[in-house]
């Protein structure tokens, strides 16, 4: 079905805090030039999504699709497109545009654009508001857009796309991705053990802490860590301390970081990927000391997710996800707020439009 924007398009919205998701019809903007038109078949659930759809940011702005974690295949592309053609199959993360004029994207760096356009929840630069990947088509120009490797699973993919790429990323960027370093992964959810995943296949030693003991098994057994922390026991935190090169803080829930910075080597990197709602507790004497260096990621550019698809193709590397259909999203999100899923949701959006046989 057409009208005067483009393609009528279903979605699951949020229209309220409540969070509910129920089926939304809306327009998509009309293909241009430069776009690439997208079949989705799954999408991942991420705990950004949650914090988004129920306005624990405040800047939700509804109705909202949520949804940034997209694989699907292309079915239509523009006269200006060259990167891809139909049939291919590709990716969408949690960006689809910027400003391509200032520093950061010029530099190849556009995840830190001034002006980004996020995939759903956005302000796109024809004044409308962005609706995300829990639909069964998107339309993006070909420059945010990326190839998925043909080995790759496409469901345990999908969560590459966000969660794989914003740990991927800063490991990459402050070395932390040579082998025989430590690295400590905080929190083994959604990009925690993906971190662990990484980590290994660069070849470090790895370390999850978290303050769930039931998870140590889970860590050291089925992921392959090669240690694992009880970052509430005051003993075991202790006889690790000075013993990292860098820790990734996966955690997106309040929580102390001066007895994570003590895990670290002098002049060891703290990298800051979860969103807690509250602020961190930073005393300036816990990074003067030892001269510990704190930074954050916001996912990583375009370029980077290409590579981490290609890293993840060549060592076998998926997201551990829990499939489900559209019907279940709701429950779903109740479950990601308890922290029960192992260790992603991914909906299986071209099933959920499947007809009942």
């Amino acid at each position: 079905m057409e009208q005067a924007g483009g393609k009528m398009t279903l979605g699951w919205a949020a229209r309220d805090s409540s969070g509910h998701l129920s089926t939304y019809i809306f327009s998509r903007r009309a293909p241009g030039e430069d776009d690439v038109t997208i079949k989705v078949l799954f999408c991942g659930v991420c705990h950004t999504d949650l914090h988004v759809i129920k306005n624990e940011w405040g800047n939700a702005m509804y109705p909202v699709v949520p949804g940034h974690e997209v694989v699907g295949i292309v079915t239509d592309v523009g006269p200006g497109v060259s990167k891809f053609k139909a049939g291919d199959t590709v990716g969408v993360g949690y960006f689809v545009d910027s400003c391509r004029t200032c520093e950061s994207c010029s530099t190849g760096h556009e995840n830190y654009c001034p002006q980004l356009v996020l995939a759903s929840n956005g302000a796109g630069f024809d004044g409308a508001t962005t609706q995300g990947g829990f639909s069964d088509v998107v339309v993006v120009r070909q420059e945010y857009v990326v190839r998925v490797p043909e080995n790759l699973p496409l469901d345990g993919a999908a969560p590459l796309l966000c969660a794989g790429v914003t740990v991927y990323a800063p490991l990459m960027q402050y070395g932390l991705n040579t082998p025989g370093k430590h690295l400590g992964v905080v929190g083994l959810g959604g990009l925690g053990h993906m971190a662990v995943k990484f980590g290994k296949a660069f070849g470090m030693k790895v370390t999850v802490i978290s303050s769930s003991p039931g998870k140590r098994e889970e860590a050291l057994d089925r992921l392959g860590a090669d240690a694992f922390l009880v970052s509430r026991d005051p003993e075991e935190m202790k006889v690790a301390a000075g013993t990292m090169d860098g820790i990734i803080d996966t955690v997106s829930a309040g929580h102390p970081v001066v007895p994570l910075l003590e895990l670290l080597k002098p002049m060891g990197q703290m990298v800051v990927v979860g969103a807690p709602s509250k602020p961190l507790e930073l005393p300036a004497f816990a990074i003067i000391a030892g001269g510990k260096r704190v930074a954050g990621n916001g996912v990583g550019s375009i370029a980077e997710s290409q590579a981490m698809l290609d890293f993840a193709a060549d060592h076998g590397i998926t997201a551990d996800v829990e499939v489900i259909l559209m019907s279940y999203i709701n429950t779903a999100i109740e479950r990601l707020e308890r922290n029960d899923v192992r260790y992603r949701f991914v909906v299986d959006v071209a099933g959920s439009l499947a007809p009942v046989a």
